[in-house]
C-alpha cells in the first residue's frame, strides 16, 4: 500500500486533481462544443480531462503511467468490463420490462423520428466514450488516493453525493432523481471496490446509459433517440422518472437493490492495483479468484 498521506498533502493533492479537472473540462469544453456540436462536444471534453487530469497527477505524484489507475489491459479487464455491462443492462431491464409487462407502459413506432444507422454508432459510441470519461474522472486517481487514506466508504459515499450534485443542473433533475445518480454512485464506487480496476464501472455506466434510449427514453434528462421505438408511460412520474429519464424514478430505485446484489455476487476479478495494494515486484496483468464479497 502506498505510504499514508498527513491531512494537508492529502488535501493538496486532491484539491489539484479537481483545479485541474474544472480547468481542463472548461478549455476543452469550449473547443469540443465549438467544433463537433453538443453531445460529441462535451462527451470529448469529459473523457479528454479525465484522461489528462489522472495521467499528470500520477506522473506528479506517484511517477506511475495512467493505466495503474486501473485501465490495464488484460484478460481480467475484458471479463469484468462484460460483466459491467450485462449488470448495467440487467438492471435497466428490471426497471423497465415489468412495467411494459402490466400494461403500465407501452413501445410505441415513431417512424419520423428513426435514425439512420450512422445515428445509431454515434450515439453509442458517445454513450461510450461518456460513461468512460465520467467513471476516469470520479473513480480515478483522487477517488484512489482517498480511499486508501479514509477507507472504502469514507470515500465512496461523498464521492457518490458530489456525483449526484454534479447532474443537478441537467434537465428535469429532482430530488428523487439526484438520490437514485447518487446511489448509482455508490454502486459504481462498490463496483471499483470489488474489482480493483475502472473497467467493471465503465461497463456498468455504459450498459445503463445504453440501455434507455433503446426504448426511447431520457438518459439523466437528455435525449438520445438510437431507434424508432419510444416507451410511452399510463404511469405517474413517480414511477416513469418523467421528462428526467428512468433514473428520476422508484423503479430505477428498485432496479438499484437488484444490482447491488448482482454486484456482491458476481464472479469479479480483483486485479492488483497499484494504488492500493501494489504488488512487491511488477506483476502482469493476470486473471486472478474471484474476491471475496
Amino acid at each position: 500500500m502506498p505510504a499514508r498521506r498527513d491531512r494537508v498533502r492529502l488535501s493538496i493533492e486532491v484539491a489539484v486533481y479537481v483545479i485541474l479537472g474544472w480547468v481542463a473540462m472548461s478549455v476543452a469544453g469550449w473547443l469540443t462544443v465549438s467544433i463537433g456540436g453538443y453531445l460529441a462536444g462535451i462527451t470529448l471534453a469529459v473523457f479528454s480531462s479525465a484522461l489528462f487530469v489522472n495521467w499528470l497527477t500520477l506522473n506528479i505524484y506517484e511517477r506511475r503511467p495512467l493505466p495503474d489507475v486501473g485501465l490495464r489491459l488484460c484478460r481480467a479487464s475484458g471479463e469484468n468490463l462484460l460483466l459491467g455491462v450485462a449488470g448495467g443492462v440487467g438492471a435497466a431491464c428490471v426497471a423497465l420490462l415489468p412495467p411494459l409487462a402490466i400494461g403500465a407502459a407501452h413501445l410505441s413506432r415513431v417512424p419520423a423520428e428513426a435514425p439512420g444507422v450512422g445515428t445509431f454508432w454515434f450515439v453509442t459510441i458517445c454513450l461510450a466514450v461518456g460513461a468512460a470519461g465520467e467513471e476516469i474522472l470520479f473513480r480515478g486517481y483522487a477517488f484512489q488516493l482517498l480511499m486508501a487514506n479514509l477507507g472504502a466508504w469514507g470515500t465512496i459515499l461523498p464521492v457518490a453525493a458530489i456525483f449526484a450534485l454534479m447532474h443537478a443542473g441537467n434537465p428535469n433533475a429532482t430530488y428523487l432523481a439526484l438520490a437514485n445518480t447518487a446511489g448509482f454512485g455508490v454502486l459504481f464506487g462498490y463496483s471499483f471496490l470489488r474489482s480493483h480496476d475502472l473497467w467493471l464501472p465503465i461497463g456498468l455506466h455504459f450498459g445503463w446509459n445504453f440501455t434507455l434510449p433503446l426504448f426511447g427514453l431520457n438518459v439523466s434528462g437528455l435525449t438520445m433517440k438510437i431507434t424508432g421505438y419510444e416507451m410511452a408511460w399510463s404511469a405517474g412520474p413517480l414511477w416513469s422518472g418523467g421528462d428526467y429519464g428512468p433514473e428520476g424514478g422508484i423503479l430505477a430505485s428498485g432496479a438499484m437493490v437488484v444490482l447491488a446484489v448482482y454486484l456482491w455476487k458476481a464472479p469479479i476479478r480483483r486485479q492488483p492495483s497499484p494504488l492500493l495494494d501494489p504488488p512487491a515486484e511488477n506483476t502482469a496483468c493476470e486473471p486472478v479468484l474471484p474476491s471475496p464479497s
